[in-house]
């Protein structure tokens, strides 16, 4: 990978913004077998898969938890919230494919070993047979989730626009887990 490339050309003047075209035309043309990974994504490419890929183990461990609570929650109202940790699976599945396509997309390769998934995940896998007890470990999971994202969005930043974009989507399917979780709690 390239130096960072700057693609604008610098005035004192704020409302002057124009485009350092020769610096486009270096960029696009240098190292074509990255595809859309130009020299601007400078040194953080590879940190960023990792994120990424700690991200992927993370919601791999979350679809395998889910999908266990699914077919073994029992007991009264059992079959509305086993609907709920479908549902949650279903989604926290589709996470781990963009997360995937993200990595790579960035050149890198996503990391599905079953060997390291629990090592590399922010998330437990959990074992509960209570009812109670698995909505609790599903809402703690998200709650790890919500500030695991929130954390990597901080420190992406603007160095990759797209991924921060792709983990504020996945930041709000969390957020939207953890309120319905929560809401199930105190049922």
């Amino acid at each position: 990978m390239k130096t960072n490339v700057k693609h604008y050309v610098p005035s004192d003047d704020a409302t002057d913004l124009r485009l350092d075209e020769s610096a486009l035309n270096a960029a696009a043309t240098s190292d074509l077998d990255e595809g859309a990974v130009t020299p601007g994504y400078g040194p953080y490419r590879d940190a960023v898969v990792k994120l990424l890929n700690d991200a992927l183990a993370t919601e791999l461990v979350c679809t395998l938890r889910y999908k266990r609570h699914y077919f073994t929650a029992d007991g009264v109202d059992s079959s509305k919230i086993a609907d709920e940790f479908l549902v949650h699976a279903t989604e926290e599945t589709s996470h781990a494919d963009k997360i995937a396509r993200r990595i790579v997309q960035l050149g890198g390769d996503p990391d599905f070993s079953p060997d390291t998934l629990l090592a590399r995940s922010h998330a437990q896998y959990d074992g509960s047979k209570d009812r109670k007890d698995m909505v609790r470990a599903n809402l703690v999971a998200e709650r790890i989730a919500v500030e695991a994202y929130r954390q990597m969005i901080t420190l992406i930043g603007d160095r990759d626009p797209t991924t921060r974009r792709l983990l504020e989507e996945v930041l709000a399917d969390e957020e939207e887990h953890a309120d319905e979780l929560k809401d199930w709690l105190h049922r």
